[in-house]
């Protein structure tokens, strides 16, 4: 079986967040009720719980893995008129971790893309904190995407151009359609590295394309205006920082400038020639960082591995 394919979870439920939008929740690993570490996987923005399919099964099953739908992904609910923001992400969050840690637990928290920026958000919250052992921002920037985005050529040298460009890239609500070669072909190149392998871009454009035009419109405006810079020097729990050094849209600069501000960063890897998505291109990778964050600040029972 693809390492790609879906994984199907243990569980499955709906967290209702603080406006009442639903959250589709799923879990895999040890399972509920298990003294088992837990980690939570957010993912980023046009994606869904299934860029963490390949994640999910490097992890394996000595951790207590939950993984949920932003807001108007996947099967979590579109939210109502206004309900797109970073404080609807922070609530969200808060609402997915009080359905599945028990009173006293913590959790490690990884997030790609949005989710990173979702943390960040979130992480001056003392209900949070409380309930966060450690951090993987991955592929993220707290803000100026526009002006930091690379997308098109080096040749294109002007900034006007190449800010236009992003940004409309952002806010677009055109369909994206069925996959084919060429939409595959063109994100690819736009948010994986060169040498993303056909499986790789197969299985990013068939989580992209998944996502509906107006939520994909809608998160667009809250990326294009992002400032979340507050939100590093807020994050108090250790907190690794990953990035691909081909990101052409949270290029290397964010990860850099996040761990310079950072109060406990526990260290910036950055994968040679990778692009954005990551948790696709090196599962390895993210996983191996998600287990020893967990290994070293998560109490590992008794005879259990994390």
């Amino acid at each position: 079986m693809s390492r790609y394919a879906l994984v199907p979870p243990g569980r499955e439920l709906t967290v209702r967040s603080a406006d009442g939008t639903a959250i589709h929740v799923e879990e895999y690993g040890a399972g509920a009720g298990t003294a088992a570490p837990v980690v939570v996987l957010i993912h980023g923005w046009t994606c869904s719980t299934h860029l963490w399919a390949p994640v999910v099964r490097e992890l394996g099953d000595g951790l207590r893995v939950i993984a949920y739908d932003q807001r108007g992904h996947g099967r979590s609910a579109v939210p109502a008129r206004g309900g797109y923001s970073t404080a609807a992400l922070a609530d969200d969050l808060a609402a997915v971790l009080d359905a599945v840690l028990a009173e006293g637990e913590r959790a490690v928290l990884a997030g790609h893309s949005l989710g990173g920026m979702t943390v960040l958000a979130a992480s001056d919250r003392p209900e949070i904190q409380a309930r966060t052992a450690a951090v993987l921002l991955a592929s993220t920037g707290s803000a100026r995407l526009v002006a930091g985005a690379m997308v098109l050529p080096a040749r294109v040298r002007s900034r006007r151009v190449r800010d236009a460009f992003a940004r409309l890239m952002l806010l677009s609500s055109l369909p994206l359609g069925p996959v084919t070669p060429l939409s595959r072909a063109a994100l690819k190149y736009a948010v994986m590295a060169p040498g993303a392998t056909p499986e790789q871009a197969a299985a990013t454009a068939r989580i992209v394309h998944a996502c509906g035009r107006r939520p994909r419109a809608a998160w667009g405006r809250v990326l294009a205006g992002l400032d979340l810079d507050p939100g590093v020097t807020a994050l108090r729990a250790p907190t690794a920082v990953l990035v691909g050094t081909a990101d052409k849209l949270t290029p290397p600069v964010h990860a850099q400038d996040i761990v310079a501000r950072l109060p406990h960063c526990v260290g910036l890897t950055e994968l040679p020639g990778l692009g954005h998505m990551t948790p696709l291109e090196d599962p390895d990778a993210v996983a191996g960082l998600i287990r020893r964050l967990a290994q070293d600040h998560l109490r590992v029972p008794a005879g259990g591995t994390a």
